[in-house]
């Protein structure tokens, strides 16, 4: 018995370090025990159920303002949102069935599109306008359940999620007579939106960064959070039945990409020549710098593969005739793909589209080629350009602009020698699109959504002289 004792007692303490030594990091307001046993992540699929959470319905009883903006949010929208379903129901599933590589993402996307369908096992999720749950996408109930996360890191919703009477939010002492209270600094930390905000695809490929590009920048050292810039402090009612107003209620309008208010004047524009009077016949330089004053991560970020910003400078002479001038190249590896271009590309969509023989649509679909784009380019197993980040394996260079960081692109032109004499003015305009427009066309998402949006402009003038 004494031996079996001793062989017991080392097997026990063998499964303990094993245990100890397999077992995840986890960040979160809960002690660590109670954090280790909830499932996340790919873990989670199927581990609750849709009665462990409440409509959203329930919380604008009392919660109504709170609850419309939240109705006007692309959170509200992340499933019903129309290149959101198409993408999902026409790529992704078809893609997951049929390619065992990107299988996981079948059940995967809603792990942060329709986080409850997801929890719940239900997979695919019932179609937007069924009317369950997933058609609330990232609902109140979800958030204000969230715990902490497991992982060195947060990303691929790696979120930990105790759902029940206890609602955490980021204020201490409140008081509720349809639940319970509590005060998170889990909520109110970057890592939180990090667990959705960050991704990274079936070949390990991070192919959405944005908390990880925060983390990187300047702005954790001022204190400034993603919170702050994406749900800004305003006067408001907490509730209905509040009986004060507070001065620094955090709004939940989320506003980011699909707003246009947020990413207009993104990007400061200055602009400038040389010289002051040029001849006709004769060479000048054009100076374009850009600034992100105002993202506390790179632009575009999130989605880059589908986000498309590029600059078009045009010279106007006096008599009003435009000429496109083409951005100076730099020399740079894969500089190719940071300059405008409709040569075909994203022939992996024939993957899930079953058409093997697709041929491709032009990669930007601008009106000019020659013109600079700031991207981050996704590429398939085979160096092709991709829209479908699950299929991402490899990344092109990274021209996006970082916070705080300013680029500068310069133009030179040889001044036609019909050049009208007199003033010459050069006009620079930052485009915006939330999808590359031939995909959008091709894939049947509405216009609102590759519409070209002008979210910047810079202007200067020298003299053509007789």
């Amino acid at each position: 018995m004494k031996r079996l004792g001793t062989r017991f007692a080392l097997a026990l303490a063998l499964l303990l370090i094993a245990t100890a030594t397999t077992a995840q990091p986890v960040t979160g307001v809960l002690p660590e025990a109670e954090l280790q046993a909830i499932p996340a992540g790919d873990d989670a699929h199927g581990q609750f159920s849709y009665g462990d959470f409440e409509s959203a319905e329930a919380c604008a009883d009392c919660h109504e303002d709170i609850t419309g903006q939240w109705r006007n949010s692309m959170m509200s929208q992340a499933y019903v949102h129309q290149w959101d379903e198409i993408e999902y129901f026409r790529l992704a599933v078809p893609h997951a069935e049929s390619k065992p590589k990107v299988a996981g993402v079948k059940a995967g996307c809603n792990g942060c599109h329709a986080p409850i369908s997801f929890l719940a096992g239900d997979t695919p999720p019932p179609e937007p306008g069924s009317g369950s749950l997933a058609d609330e996408a990232v609902t109140c109930d979800l958030c204000h359940s969230i715990v902490g996360f497991k992982g060195e890191e947060p990303y691929n919703f790696n979120y930990l999620v105790k759902p029940g009477t206890t609602k955490w939010g980021g204020r201490e002492g409140l008081e509720s007579p349809d639940h319970d209270t509590a005060s998170s600094e889990f909520l109110q930390s970057t890592e939180f939106c990090g667990t959705c905000h960050n991704e990274m695809s079936p070949y390990g490929i991070w192919v959405k960064s944005t908390q990880r590009e925060y983390v990187a920048g300047p702005y954790p050292e001022m204190g400034i959070t993603c919170q702050d810039c994406h749900m800004q402090r305003a006067p408001g009612m907490l509730s209905s039945i509040s009986d004060d107003a507070v001065e620094d209620l955090r709004n939940h309008f989320f506003h980011g990409a699909h707003n246009s208010s947020k990413i207009g004047g993104v990007i400061e524009m200055a602009m400038w020549a040389e010289s002051t009077s040029v001849s006709p016949g004769e060479s000048m330089v054009l100076s374009l710098a850009l600034f992100n004053a105002k993202a506390g991560h790179m632009v575009p970020s999130g989605s880059a593969e589908e986000r498309q910003l590029w600059v078009t400078v045009h010279a106007i002479d006096a008599d009003g005739n435009r000429h496109h001038l083409p951005v100076d190249l730099k020399g740079f590896d894969g500089e190719e793909q940071t300059i405008t271009s409709n040569a075909l590309a994203y022939q992996d969509l024939g993957e899930p589209l079953d058409d093997p023989d697709f041929a491709g649509l032009p990669r930007d679909a601008t009106a000019y080629e020659g013109d600079r784009i700031f991207c981050l380019p996704y590429l398939d197993e085979f160096g092709r350009r991709t829209i479908m980040q699950w299929n991402t394996a490899g990344l092109g260079v990274d021209y996006r602009i970082g916070p705080r960081e300013t680029k500068i692109e310069t133009y030179t032109w040889d001044l036609p020698e019909n050049v009208v004499p007199g003033n010459l003015r050069f006009e620079a305009v930052m485009q915006y699109r939330k999808l590359v427009k031939s995909v959008g066309d091709f894939m049947g998402v509405p216009d609102e959504e590759t519409e070209t949006i002008i979210i910047g402009e810079a202007r200067t003038r020298i003299e053509v002289a007789d």
